[in-house]
């Protein structure tokens, strides 16, 4: 079960694409508790939950694109500040 709690509160990095029943602006005004990254005209790229995420789709709110567990985000991010910059 502690799995299961675990799996839940995993936090990814998303692209959530509104369904027909949806928008950009009806998902940023929901109480949903989204960390949202960036905003695009046809999607939001966003940290949430994995209980997060399953609830839009649950709801038929978003499709869900899960990109990558934030942790693993922030590795590559760190390891690629920290590396010097080639250049030509």
């Amino acid at each position: 079960m502690d799995d299961k709690m675990d799996d839940q509160q995993t936090r990814w990095v998303a692209r959530l694409i509104p369904t027909l029943n949806s928008s950009i602006d009806s998902l940023l005004n929901m109480p949903l508790g989204l960390d949202v990254w960036e905003r695009h005209a046809d999607a939001l790229v966003v940290a949430a939950s994995e209980a997060q995420l399953s609830e839009l789709e649950r709801r038929r709110l978003a499709q869900v694109e899960r990109l990558s567990t934030v942790a693993a985000f922030e590795a590559r991010a760190s390891v690629r500040s920290s590396s010097p910059e080639k250049r030509s």
